[in-house]
């Protein structure tokens, strides 16, 4: 690592030199993409178990219609500002960004923007040599039929757990974790706004709070590479103030013994615990606010 530093460094002097200006954003962003990032001395059986416990974006977007709230174009990330991302940290957190929006039309069934996203998230796929994951006509044809959610869920699903462990095996995993960062804060952003529109709305206020046990893991998860990649540094960072405000709030499990019921002819063990979320609207507002803080440098 401290060779790549100092190569790294280097560079960045030669720039400086040679042009007689500093490095612009886009020229530093480039050198980052070029140096190798070590991977993190940690197995990838441990991080594959942390990500199954992070729920798909779409699952948190499916609450929003169950919470009968009307489609509002401007929760989302413009298609347009794909031009914005030239580096592989930028598509990466752009690719699962997309791909919460493009959840957030199905479940509405605005099919004319979920093929707007479709060419976007096809194209920062490819960016990032991970486009044959996405069968993109499957996808097409249920993405614009919200009758579908369920298949897209399962395809979605299976698209991120083959590409975790494409990248894996590339050492590449850095990119998977901000495809999952990006994609669960686009979720939480997308929910933030309508609460905020709907204050009376107790079910989405609780939604944002359960998302205290999923920060604590997609920062457990960017802590894995904050060593080896500055962007994720940076990150990490902004998620640990996030994580400061969510770490205000309380969850307690209110234990009940589970009961039995026979399901298709199977015994199957029924949990009926229950969680309690203790929390207040400055709790939110606070979380609601440094959401939107993070979001706005993400897709800037």
């Amino acid at each position: 690592m401290k060779n790549t530093l100092i190569g790294f460094i280097g560079i960045i002097f030669l720039f400086a030199c040679d042009s007689k200006k500093k490095p612009s954003a886009d020229e530093i962003s480039g050198v980052l993409d070029s140096v190798k990032i070590e991977e993190p001395a940690i197995s990838e059986e441990v991080i594959s178990d942390i990500i199954q416990q992070i729920p798909s974006p779409l699952e948190i977007s499916s609450l929003l219609k169950e919470a009968e709230t009307k489609y509002d174009k401007s929760h989302l990330n413009d298609p347009e500002n794909i031009s914005n991302y030239n580096s592989n940290f930028k598509k990466a957190l752009a690719l699962g960004v997309y791909g919460t929006d493009l959840g957030y039309t199905n479940i509405y069934g605005q099919n004319q923007d979920a093929l707007f996203y479709l060419n976007a998230i096809k194209s920062l796929a490819d960016d990032l040599s991970i486009g044959q994951f996405f069968d993109i006509g499957t996808i097409k044809r249920l993405a614009t039929n919200s009758k579908n959610l369920d298949s897209l869920l399962l395809i979605t699903t299976k698209n991120f757990n083959s590409i975790n462990a494409y990248l894996q095996s590339q050492k590449r995993s850095n990119l998977s974790v901000l495809l999952l960062s990006g994609g669960w804060l686009e979720a939480l952003y997308i929910v933030s706004q309508v609460s905020e529109k709907n204050p009376n709305n107790q079910q989405l206020k609780e939604t944002i709070g359960e998302q205290k046990i999923i920060m604590d893991n997609v920062a457990l998860l960017l802590s894995f590479y904050t060593d080896n990649d500055p962007n994720i540094k940076d990150l990490a960072e902004h998620f640990s103030q996030l994580q400061a405000e969510f770490n205000k709030i309380e969850i307690k499990t209110v234990y009940r013994e589970p009961t039995y019921e026979v399901v298709d002819g199977m015994l199957v063990v029924k949990d009926n615990s229950s969680s309690e979320i203790i929390m207040t609207d400055e709790n939110i507002d606070s979380i609601r606010k440094m959401v939107y803080e993070i979001r706005n440098k993400i897709i800037n």
